[in-house]
């Protein structure tokens, strides 16, 4: 298994954090089996896409909550790393209330 479960939807609650929010949070290397999608879907031609990743950030977005890493955005650049047989993302981590 890719990820530690595939998940449908954010069960945490709005963190608020904007692209300015989330560019402020050093990136970190999380470990792909214990990310928590937050979609059950994507879209092949994204995935395959080289240039999907031009215009967002370069790393993908995480929430840490109640012991869990959540994928908020990040999908395609993570199962690309799965597909290159990386273990590994570069993510920010947002640690939301409740711990």
């Amino acid at each position: 298994m890719i990820f530690k479960r595939v998940g449908d939807g954010r069960p945490y609650p709005d963190h608020g954090l904007d692209s300015r929010g989330w560019a402020d949070l050093p990136p970190r290397q999380v470990r792909l089996d214990e990310l928590v999608t937050t979609k059950d879907t994507l879209r092949l031609d994204t995935l395959l896409d080289e240039d999907s990743t031009f215009y967002g950030d370069l790393f993908a977005h995480v929430v840490q909550w109640k012991g869990d890493l959540y994928l908020e955005d990040g999908l395609h650049r993570a199962l690309r790393a799965a597909l290159q047989q990386r273990s590994v993302l570069h993510a920010r981590v947002h640690q939301a209330g409740d711990q």
